[in-house]
């Protein structure tokens, strides 16, 4: 029997695994780097082991450091949760040798699909369906578009998407430099890529007695550079024949390879609803609650008692129920290309209500670093059916309180009450077609009212802060005077307000018209024109006002009345968006180097992922700031670019 676990992961993964052990009367470890020395996985585990210095390849990823920590703790047994040393077989060796119980599948059948060409070769034998790959040495213009896919790893590193044969070349040296990065392995192979296609995979929990349960099926098709946002379970708009066709397969990979523990078969389906086998996933995967909450499962207290020798409780498993969706909350900025987020993360609350599951690694007062991936959480609903599942999701998340860096939350809910979403028109291409939609700038009249109660609550604030008696909204005069005012700068579109109103003898007086019912330095209740009463909530820290209303939240940046004339950037100038390292330049990049708009110029690697940074006009780069290996701040100067002038007429 396990006594004591450790987790070789972080954040909500790690979380969610100490809950599981602590229902079950496990003790729990913890490792952690020193950038994670006070994140809430260290503080709920019963021992915390450090793993000096801050970048995965220092930490999590030393195998090394990980056992050593789990025979000083006293463990009995590692979990190694997803991303960084779960699919190593390696490690899971390593694990076994030191006398210590690996929470997971046989180190051969990690190796065996480990490469996804072998396990390729592998499931082909098996009779899985799956796509030819093509050789990029003998690749023509019939084979595009072509996928470009790391052997070694998955998460969307090392994966580029290949239109024109003249851009093989540098994509596959960009993929494999970046797989090499990623996963220790530059192995880059291809194969068509499928248009339109969707991403449906089915969870698989194995026993060592020979029994297989395949668990329903899950969508995956919403994604971001590769990389999943909204998973949902059962995939809908199967019909039972395909449903039957995908579960064979994943049964059938399972056996091939003597599997044992949680693991996830993934197929891309055509359009046409042809399955093809992607690749076997031999770990937990992020998106395991929407099946536990379909099914009434804890999957990690099923890989618990699998290691432990246990069978399956059963020869099948228990019926499906319902429907659940998972909508991943980044800090992210998706109308930026998808830029991380950092800072602190003063406010975060998501409604805690029937149906509901949250599964993270953050809370109030945390603060999202820059050196590991920027997902806050797991926002999960359930229930009796899909439109009602997504109906609640998109109602949490619309209501959660997250102050602090700008996140994804509105995207998820404009993808959430999108159309095509609703009715279950799903594929990889959904963002590619929708995001300029799914992204504008707030064009309604929330971040001028938000800003008007944003300022209302700020001189209740200065009132309160001045000592008791009755509001007074400064001094009120029986004679017209100027309107006092404060702007604001909505985040992140970048949008001004300006809030004005007069003080009267019964208050403060908007000048665009609305009625103010009540007003405090936390709340703020506004009548508007057409009769409406609206209630905001506001959190102020430092000059960022943070807007809480029942239909959407807003993030204000207070601005000064005048501007400093000394904060200004040169034209041309590019700065670097987060704080990151510089992974590489364009080839032939220097001073005095032509350049045109949009190409990319340098290379920014940041929470995980790949930033391209691009020329902002065409013209010629007259400085350079930026080499391979540089580590950068948010807004350090990287390049200029000088506009191209035309030349005067003689």
């Amino acid at each position: 029997m396990i006594s004591t676990l450790l987790v070789a992961n972080r954040g909500e993964i790690a979380c969610r695994i100490f809950r599981t052990c602590r229902a079950l009367g496990i003790a729990t470890v913890a490792v952690y780097s020193d950038a994670d020395a006070d994140a809430l996985h260290v503080r709920e585990a019963d021992t915390a082991v450090r793993l000096p210095g801050a970048a995965p390849a220092d930490t999590y990823l030393r195998g090394d450091l990980v056992v050593r920590a789990a025979l000083a703790a006293g463990a009995d047994a590692v979990h190694p949760g997803y991303g960084f040393l779960s699919e190593n077989a390696g490690f899971a060796r390593a694990v076994q040798d030191a006398g210590l119980l690996w929470v997971g599948p046989p180190v051969k059948a990690i190796e065996l699909m480990a490469s996804k060409t072998r396990a390729k070769e592998l499931m082909a034998a098996a009779g899985v369906p799956l796509l030819a790959p093509v050789d990029p040495a003998q690749a023509t213009a019939d084979d595009l578009p072509l996928l470009l896919k790391a052997a070694a790893g998955g998460g969307g590193r090392g994966m580029r998407i290949v239109r024109e044969l003249a851009e093989l070349s540098g994509e596959l040296t960009a993929a494999t430099a970046e797989a090499a990065s990623a996963f220790g392995d530059g192995e880059v192979f291809a194969e068509p890529y499928v248009e339109r296609g969707r991403h449906v995979e089915v969870q698989v929990m194995a026993d060592g007695h020979g029994g297989v349960w395949a668990l329903g099926t899950r969508d995956c098709s919403l994604q971001r550079r590769h990389q999943k946002v909204i998973e949902e379970a059962p995939a809908p708009g199967l019909d039972d024949a395909l449903r039957t066709r995908l579960h064979d397969a994943a049964v059938a990979a399972a056996h091939a390879v003597g599997y044992q523990g949680a693991g996830t078969v993934e197929f891309l389906l055509a359009a046409d609803g042809r399955p093809y086998f992607l690749e076997m996933n031999t770990r937990l995967q992020v998106e395991h609650p929407v099946t536990e909450a379909v099914f009434g499962l804890d999957l990690v207290a099923l890989q618990l008692r699998i290691a432990e020798g246990e069978p399956l409780p059963a020869t099948a498993p228990p019926a499906p129920h319902g429907h659940a969706v998972e909508a991943r909350l980044y800090a992210e900025d998706p109308a930026h290309d998808w830029q991380p987020q950092t800072g602190a993360l003063h406010t975060f609350r998501v409604p805690d209500e029937p149906g509901l599951r949250l599964d993270t690694g953050y809370t109030d007062g945390d603060t999202i670093g820059v050196h590991y991936d920027p997902m806050l959480a797991k926002v999960v609903a359930h229930a009796p059916t899909r439109t009602e599942a997504v109906r609640l999701l998109a109602r949490a998340l619309e209501r959660a309180r997250i102050h602090g860096p700008v996140t994804n939350r509105e995207l998820l809910v404009r993808s959430l009450r999108h159309p095509d979403f609703l009715a279950a028109r799903l594929d990889t291409g959904f963002y590619d077609r929708h995001l300029d939609a799914l992204t504008p700038a707030q064009g309604d009249s929330g971040p001028r009212l938000a800003a008007l109660a944003a300022a209302l609550a700020d001189a209740a604030a200065r009132q309160h802060a001045a000592g008791p008696g009755p509001a007074r909204f400064g001094a009120w005069r029986n004679i017209s005077s100027r309107p006092r005012t404060k702007r604001y700068r909505a985040e992140p579109d970048g949008t001004e307000h300006e809030a004005a109103y007069r003080t009267t003898r019964t208050g403060p007086v908007p000048e665009t018209g609305e009625r103010v019912v009540a007003t405090a330095p936390d709340r703020v209740t506004l009548e508007t024109g057409d009769g409406l009463t609206r209630h905001y909530d506001i959190a102020v820290h430092g000059d960022k006002a943070y807007v809480d209303t029942a239909t959407g939240s807003y993030t204000l940046t207070a601005l000064p009345r005048f501007t400093d004339p000394t904060d200004r950037t040169e034209p041309g100038s590019l700065l670097a968006p987060m704080p990151g390292t510089v992974v590489r330049l364009a080839d032939g990049l220097a001073e005095g180097t032509a350049v045109e708009a949009g190409q990319p110029l340098i290379w920014l690697e940041a929470m995980k992922m790949e930033h391209r940074i691009l020329a902002p006009a065409s013209g010629t780069l007259t400085a350079l700031h930026a080499a391979p290996g540089l580590q950068v701040e948010v807004g350090a100067l990287l390049a200029v670019v000088q506009d191209v002038q035309e030349e005067p007429k003689q």
